[in-house]
């Protein structure tokens, strides 16, 4: 706006202090969103990783479809694994094997052996060994098994029944042999195999979570703290209080570790105490491990947050790392106690800590990455 130099010096101071205050006025008004992005910054535990969650299973179901293969129910993936080490990931097509990829997701070629078929029921029907190349599946409505070279050969389980909710591995021994197994839709019904399932024999029922230390050292519980047997699942003594919410205990490096709604809960004398390592953060899925013992990924939630949480420093502290991923007409997880959401059911999830990707399978939906 020109100033006319006419004007009388009232009328100028006037104008002057008018244009001052319109171009002062929009940054107080911007200064308190600015300073709550600045305090928002301090709280990095509440901000996940700038990224997208991106299907890589289409072209899989694509091909199949292509070529006249019917997917069995619920159709699309039913679950997926990621191999510590190595990073690679292998999803499960009802039905139509398992695919694996070795380039972070980019590609996926089925395995050749097709002994495995069937879909995952829970988050832990896949059992990977934390030391990596081995990989037990418990499935449902189809062959289980197990492979200790990558995928490439797999050793079949006997069948019992439609099959299994989750399971455990002995991979303390070079070829295992001990496994311990939930049976489907039996009302908890553990299951014990001595010869690396090649027979069954029933435990007991009730039972909501299972764990092997090595063949005489087992765990497990029923819904309220921790039993441990050291006689074959002949008789079981409560050594904890504290109850995993983990369907299935993770052995690394000799140290077991189970989630809970407390945080992680580790034993590092084959189960016989038990304590809370960190800070608590409840969790449903994992721990999945990286390049060591203090590098861990856990599915869980922190106040209204959901979803991949990272910890550097053996669980001390925790970084939101990546959200759920949004599965087309379900629901984020329930996590009231008494859902099955928060129990590790239907969902899988994986980390592969040498790309720092994230994985995820629902049951009925495609696989997906989550790229950062």
């Amino acid at each position: 706006m020109p100033v006319d130099a006419r004007r009388s010096p009232f009328e100028l101071r006037t104008l002057l202090h008018s244009l001052t205050v319109a171009a002062i006025f929009p940054v107080l008004l911007a200064a308190p969103g600015r300073i709550r992005a600045q305090q928002a910054e301090t709280k990095p535990a509440l901000q996940a990783a700038k990224g997208v969650w991106r299907p890589v299973s289409n072209d899989v179901l694509e091909s199949l479809t292509a070529a006249g293969k019917k997917v069995s129910w619920p159709g699309g993936t039913a679950g997926v694994v990621v191999e510590r080490v190595s990073g690679q990931a292998l999803f499960i097509v009802p039905d139509q094997g398992v695919w694996t990829s070795a380039n972070g997701g980019r590609s996926f070629t089925r395995l050749k052996d097709e002994t495995i078929s069937g879909r995952c029921e829970t988050g832990f029907a896949l059992n990977a060994d934390p030391a990596g190349s081995r990989f037990a599946c418990f499935m449902l409505d189809g062959k289980s098994g197990l492979t200790l070279d990558s995928g490439k050969t797999w050793t079949p389980f006997q069948q019992h029944g439609r099959g299994w909710d989750y399971g455990a591995v002995d991979w303390s021994q070079e070829k295992p042999r001990t496994l311990l197994a939930v049976h489907h839709e039996s009302g908890g019904e553990l299951h014990l195999s001595a010869d690396g399932g090649q027979s069954w024999k029933l435990l007991g029922k009730d039972y909501t979570a299972v764990g092997i230390f090595n063949a005489t050292a087992l765990v497990a519980s029923q819904g309220s703290g921790i039993l441990r047997s050291m006689d074959g699942g002949a008789t079981w003594t409560k050594v904890s209080d504290r109850t995993p919410t983990g369907r299935v205990l993770c052995v690394f490096k000799g140290v077991g570790y189970w989630i809970s709604r407390e945080g992680l809960l580790v034993s590092r004398d084959n189960g016989a105490t038990w304590q809370a390592q960190g800070s608590a953060l409840e969790s449903a899925w994992g721990p999945f491990f990286g390049k060591d013992e203090n590098q861990i990924v856990v599915v869980g939630r922190a106040g209204k947050e959901s979803g991949f949480w990272r910890s550097d420093d053996a669980g001390k502290t925790w970084k939101f790392a990546a959200p759920f991923p949004e599965f087309t007409k379900e629901a984020l997880p329930d996590w009231t106690p008494s859902k099955q959401w928060a129990a590790g059911w239907f969902a899988n999830f994986g980390w592969d800590p040498k790309r720092n990707r994230f994985y995820a399978s629902r049951m009925g939906h495609p696989t997906f990455v989550f790229e950062q």
